[in-house]
């Protein structure tokens, strides 16, 4: 508590517990939301606690005395608790009475959804600017308001400290001061995903290897829109008896309820400016650090161009990384003004944007993601060709890189390196 560094949900999450009774935080183990909800909890039930849990099992009605907000953290081990939550904030609307925290979807949310009762809030790790190690000078919320704000600012970052960062992630009780810690806390995560936090959601691990290699698989298939068969045929290369769908399958399903997944939708737009899109998502994990640490990659293999060849792409794994580590901060970013994240990318692959940040009223800023420190002609034309298709629904354009200078092309198109993009 004393260490906490103030990140982009909190000031979402205040608004939201003044006006509303009950708020959940959701989100992968380890990225802070229980630290988050404690700063403003008056009385908190630890589910995670064996004698807590027991009292709570014998007389439920305990969830709701004490002085508010009251906090249920992990709220999932005692599935009840999410409707008796509910059912109080039926009998009293007041505003500010609970948190809730989870680490993962149960198989079934209780007995009701809890529409209009308890909001979701989406906590991710944190992003370069809530890290401390970068000063933004570009506001997402202002490139979204189509007002075509002025750019600029000077970024030190370097492509090596920014590989540093994708390597140390932003999960915050792992950032610590020794590489060789933080690699030991990163393996640690995974093994008690696999050891601990699935068998915990029920789901049965007979081959604990399989899952692994799964995993892997799907982590070299990062920025990518692989087929999940093509992240099966790779998790089994050399493996004759490839696993069945009804086999893999389920563990997608169960790594999305740990919020391990983290796959970027495909945007769909309304109109029809255009056609024949592609829906498949594409993959990242909750931190892009997962994905090195589960393939094996330091900083050394990264930077000399290294990477998984068992899933196809184009570039690089570490501009796949890098583009990750993007994705992560536009999402905190986006969410913070109200607005989605989405990847586009028509049928036949002719055209694709990185990141499409979309408002309530389909209007959006297009967004793509280089790993260079220069910007060419050549990486402005697909979003110098979707402003002609859009016309004024697309409200800016915005190339991230690893560079010095954020500044605007003479075409309009906005040159921000990651390092300077903030809330």
């Amino acid at each position: 508590m004393d260490h906490y560094e103030s990140r982009v949900v909190d000031a979402e999450l205040d608004e939201l517990l003044a006006g509303l009774p009950a708020i959940s935080l959701e989100g992968p183990k380890g990225v802070g939301k229980t630290a988050t909800a404690e700063r403003r909890a008056n009385t908190i039930f630890r589910l995670d606690d064996p004698g807590t849990l027991e009292v709570v099992q014998a007389d439920i009605r305990q969830l709701t005395t004490g002085s508010e907000p009251i906090l249920i953290d992990e709220w999932q081990r005692h599935e009840p608790s999410w409707d008796v939550v509910r059912r109080s904030v039926d009998e009293d609307h007041r505003s500010g009475r609970f948190l809730l925290t989870g680490s993962a979807t149960p198989s079934r949310i209780a007995t009701h959804s809890g529409a209009g009762r308890i909001v979701r809030l989406r906590v991710r790790p944190l992003t370069l600017a809530e890290r401390g190690v970068t000063t933004p000078s570009v506001s997402l919320a202002e490139l979204v308001t189509g007002d075509q704000p002025e750019i600029g600012g000077t970024s030190s970052m370097r492509l090596n400290e920014y590989v540093t960062e994708i390597l140390a992630g932003g999960f915050p009780a792992m950032r610590v001061a020794s590489e060789r810690l933080r690699r030991r806390a990163l393996d640690g995560y995974l093994d008690r995903i696999v050891d601990t936090d699935l068998p915990e959601l029920g789901i049965e691990i007979r081959r604990p290897a399989t899952l692994r290699r799964w995993m892997t698989a799907y982590a070299a298939a990062t920025a990518t829109t692989a087929s999940y068969e093509k992240i099966r045929d790779a998790a089994t290369a050399g493996i004759d008896a490839k696993p069945a769908k009804s086999t893999t399958i389920p563990y997608r399903d169960a790594l999305e309820r740990l919020w391990i997944l983290d796959p970027l939708e495909a945007w769909i737009p309304t109109n029809n400016h255009l056609n024949r899109l592609a829906a498949a998502p594409k993959h990242h994990l909750a931190d892009p650090a997962l994905a090195p640490r589960l393939i094996g990659l330091d900083a050394r293999a990264l930077l000399a161009g290294d990477g998984p060849t068992a899933v196809p792409r184009d570039g690089t794994f570490l501009g796949a990384l890098f583009e990750s580590l993007a994705t992560l901060s536009v999402r905190v970013f986006a969410q913070a003004a109200d607005s989605r994240v989405f990847h586009f990318r028509t049928m036949g692959g002719e055209h694709e944007v990185d990141l499409i940040v979309e408002r309530d009223d389909k209007r959006c800023v297009a967004i793509e993601v280089k790993l260079s420190e220069t910007v060419s002609d050549r990486d402005v034309a697909q979003l110098l060709w979707l402003r002609r298709t859009l016309g004024a629904q697309l409200l800016d354009a915005v190339v991230i890189t690893t560079g010095q200078h954020a500044y605007r092309r003479p075409d309009g198109i906005a040159v921000v390196p990651l390092a300077l993009l903030g809330p």
